[in-house]
């Protein structure tokens, strides 16, 4: 009898902590009202095609909306090159910047490119899950930017953003950062400056460890 009592009561202790242990991949409802800072956690499958600055920006507002967090302006962090071209930086708010967990990433623009808290155990997707980096099967720590280490635009005629997010074929190719900051290529440790894409296509960008993600930020911040 006595067996059968504490069976009977450590099942529900089991149960409870199963429970737990499948939320912890989905931000709280007070995480996801201070998320400001995500890597989305899906590409967009055409490879560098994100549909121009405004899909990309739709993107993260449709990933934001799914965790309880799509009442902030989110933006892509992307440059644009050529007339009127748009820097990375000038288009993600002021900070302070916290992931799906509440931990603080940087704290404004100026942190954000010099001493901030990035590394592949902050920087998680909207839904707080860590993101393949270096080592990894598949690595995926590329990340899309099209941006300088400084996170403005590039200068030039070099493709550096794969025609604006518009291509995803063998011709362009695109800026990218290491989320982890690890690698054995270009300047490896940097977050939005590592390397330079093999082309455009979703081929091109998995063949140097990238999946076409990006970040996001909510620029109201």
């Amino acid at each position: 009898m006595r067996c059968h009592t504490v069976v009977g009561l450590l099942a529900p202790v089991a149960l409870l902590g199963m429970s737990a242990g499948a939320e912890a991949q989905t931000p709280s409802t007070s995480s996801a009202a201070d998320m400001a800072f995500f890597i989305t956690s899906v590409g967009s499958g055409k490879g560098a095609n994100l549909g121009g600055l405004e899909g990309a920006d739709r993107q993260c507002q449709s990933l934001a909306s799914a965790v309880g967090a799509g009442g902030k302006q989110w933006r892509a962090y992307l440059s644009t090159q050529g007339p009127g071209a748009v820097n990375a930086r000038d288009r993600i708010g002021r900070g302070p910047w916290r992931n799906a967990k509440g931990e603080i990433v940087a704290k404004d623009v100026d942190e954000l490119h010099g001493a901030n808290n990035l590394t592949k155990q902050t920087a998680l997707t909207e839904k707080g899950a860590i993101v393949n980096g270096s080592g990894d099967t598949p690595s995926t720590h590329d990340m899309l930017t099209g941006s300088q280490a400084d996170g403005r635009a590039f200068t030039g005629g070099e493709d550096m953003t794969c025609g604006n997010w518009a291509k995803s074929g063998t011709d362009g190719g695109v800026m990218l950062g290491h989320h982890d900051r690890k690698g054995t290529s270009g300047d490896a440790t940097s977050w939005n400056a590592a390397h330079k894409s093999r082309g455009c296509s979703q081929e091109g960008l998995r063949s140097t460890g990238g999946a076409g993600l990006f970040y996001c930020f909510a620029a109201g911040q």
